[in-house]
């Protein structure tokens, strides 16, 4: 039961520190990212499809993405659903293949940038407490249901301790990454 509490506990701060990683790389940091444009819904006959599902992403420069879509009659569908994104990104067609140049990004839009990190990587935090105080308490409540001694309850409970203070610290080293990224020209 212990054990099975502790790889629960580890599986899930695992997954909030990969969440939280891939809500970060979907901010634009002035450098052209796949990941900026991949989730972008596209009307395709009728259905709502991903982006990278129905044309290919690539990155040919570091300020800009190429878009290269499998259908040609889909590029006006295209630059219609990044237009209404609302990315700030301009498409430009050129007649094969959907251009994204990425503007540099000015000083005070770099801050709000920033604010925008701590709060998603704060979020992650506040997910890895949760996991904590949710598998402390099967714990204690396994100690009193599986007659578990209070000892190794303690041990188990310094092992989620252990483990939220390397998922945290895990998620101060991407918010800082992200920030130095930001901050770079």
């Amino acid at each position: 039961m212990v054990n099975e509490v502790l790889s629960d506990c580890q599986s899930r701060m695992d997954a909030a520190v990969t969440h939280t990683r891939g809500e970060l790389m979907k901010i634009r940091t002035g450098r052209a990212n796949p990941e900026l444009v991949e989730s972008v819904q596209v009307d395709y006959y009728g259905a709502k499809m991903p982006l990278n599902q129905v044309a290919t992403i690539t990155i040919p420069d570091a300020r800009l993405i190429s878009i290269q879509p499998f259908e040609k009659n889909m590029i006006p569908v295209i630059e219609k659903a990044i237009m209404e994104s609302n990315l700030g990104l301009t498409p430009n067609n050129n007649g094969t293949s959907i251009l994204l140049p990425i503007p540099q990004l000015s000083e005070e839009r770099r801050k709000d940038l920033i604010k925008i990190v701590h709060s998603l990587v704060e979020d992650g935090r506040v997910a890895i407490r949760n996991v904590r105080r949710d598998a402390i308490h099967h714990l204690k409540s396994g100690m009193k249901e599986e007659h578990i001694s209070e000892d190794e309850i303690k041990r188990a409970e310094t092992e989620v301790q252990d483990y939220t203070d390397k998922h945290i610290t895990q998620l101060n080293e991407v918010q800082s990454a992200k920030e130095k990224e930001i901050m770079e020209f």
